[in-house]
């Protein structure tokens, strides 16, 4: 590992990692919007069973965040558990393109998520163990600028095709929907390539004894932090409500794709940047920014009287994005020992996902009872919260 700050000293891992989800987010962010419209448009399934499919496919995934985590230090391997996730993942796609039913969706789904579930707190303890402290808040920026790039470009595609093949239509048709399947395999295809042959394997003593996935003998700021975050997940709910809060307000379909294009382009710009900011002036001051900023959007939020005001608020929701995100996990990293770091990633990403659940039921259950406003203000006093209990939480 490199002791000197600077881009061009980033381990090869580092960048291997950020190629990896770039190219995964382009090939999954092309049909993670067009899901829900093909079991709606071509399939003809309700809202009811498109939330039980996201519902079971996302829970999935949270829990296996847990398992593969701690196996990782059991093991003592991050790298091919990580390969092993893509691949699997990769391997679903192409079986979108024969979905007849939503019970074949389903299946995709899940297996898609396992993937996920496999692969994601090995991949966050993998690149912690790659870099040197001083650089872990660049390291991690930097992966997620990769990612969101990924995500615009993905979009970006998924709109081209779509122009090309049905611009003038209202409804996704299955033949638009196949092709892009059919595209989003090279990507996927490419991000396992590029992992399997260029990643290298940190080197980890195994951990003895049976995979631990308890919070015993972790840093208590870990365990207050983890609070705080959870906390503040309980109000943050999915972003969908703010795309039904733009709708709400007026925007049309092609420019809420615009919005979200708006959201990713500000996220990449920022993300590496500002986790570098991190390592200079420390996690912690940066988090807390960002939840502050967060809670200022979300007041937005509840306040915007047209289209345009949601799309902009939705452009400076990037800017927390690419506070917190790169900075949360360099945190998590900074404040467990390296043996311990793929049961730490596996807890906090298992529990930010758990919590995503009853976030959005609870954002749901307040926009029916008291408008469409409540659940930004409920978000917004969440972060207050998050950010009081977190307050304490001492970087050394």
């Amino acid at each position: 590992m490199k002791n000197n700050p600077g881009w061009r000293n980033l381990p090869r891992n580092v960048w291997v990692l950020t190629a990896t989800s770039f190219l995964t987010d382009i090939s999954s962010e092309m049909l993670a919007n067009l899901i829900p419209l093909f079991l709606a448009n071509v399939l003809g399934v309700g809202t009811a069973v498109i939330g039980l499919i996201d519902g079971l496919a996302e829970t999935t995934a949270s829990l296996l965040k847990l398992y593969s985590g701690a196996l990782s230090d059991k093991l003592g391997n991050r790298k091919w558990l990580t390969v092993a996730g893509y691949g699997l993942s990769t391997l679903a796609k192409p079986f979108l393109y024969f979905a007849g039913s939503w019970g074949w969706v389903l299946g995709v789904r899940l297996v898609d998520r396992v993937g996920k579930g496999i692969r994601t707190a090995p991949r966050d303890a993998l690149l912690a163990g790659s870099i040197d402290e001083k650089q872990r808040g660049l390291a991690f920026g930097l992966h997620r600028a990769g990612d969101t790039a990924g995500a615009f470009t993905g979009l970006a595609i998924a709109a081209g095709v779509i122009y090309l093949t049905q611009s003038g239509s209202t409804q996704l048709t299955r033949a638009t929907f196949q092709t892009i399947v059919l595209i989003s395999f090279i990507p996927a295809l490419l991000a396992v390539l590029v992992l399997s042959f260029l990643a290298r394997e940190v080197t980890l003593r195994p951990a003895a004894g049976t995979p631990i996935f308890s919070l015993a003998g972790l840093d208590a700021r870990f365990k207050t932090f983890l609070a705080a975050a959870l906390l503040f997940t309980l109000g943050n709910s999915s972003d969908a409500f703010i795309i039904l809060r733009g709708q709400e307000r007026g925007l049309s379909v092609l420019q809420i794709l615009g919005m979200l294009l708006t959201f990713n382009a500000i996220y990449t710009v920022l993300a590496g940047p500002l986790g570098a900011l991190s390592d200079k002036i420390g996690r912690r001051k940066l988090i807390l920014t960002g939840w502050l900023f967060y809670g200022l959007v979300y007041l937005g939020f509840a306040a915007s009287q047209s289209g345009t005001h949601v799309w902009i608020l939705f452009g400076l929701y990037g800017v927390y994005y690419a506070l917190t995100e790169g900075a949360a996990k360099a945190f998590v990293a900074d404040l467990v020992p390296a043996e311990r770091r793929g049961t730490a990633y596996g807890l906090y990403n298992a529990a930010i996902a758990l919590t995503a659940f009853p976030a959005s039921l609870l954002a749901g259950i307040l926009w029916q009872g008291f408008g469409p406003s409540a659940p930004f203000l409920f978000g917004a006093l969440l972060a207050l919260a998050a950010g009081v209990v977190f307050f304490g939480v001492k970087e050394r």
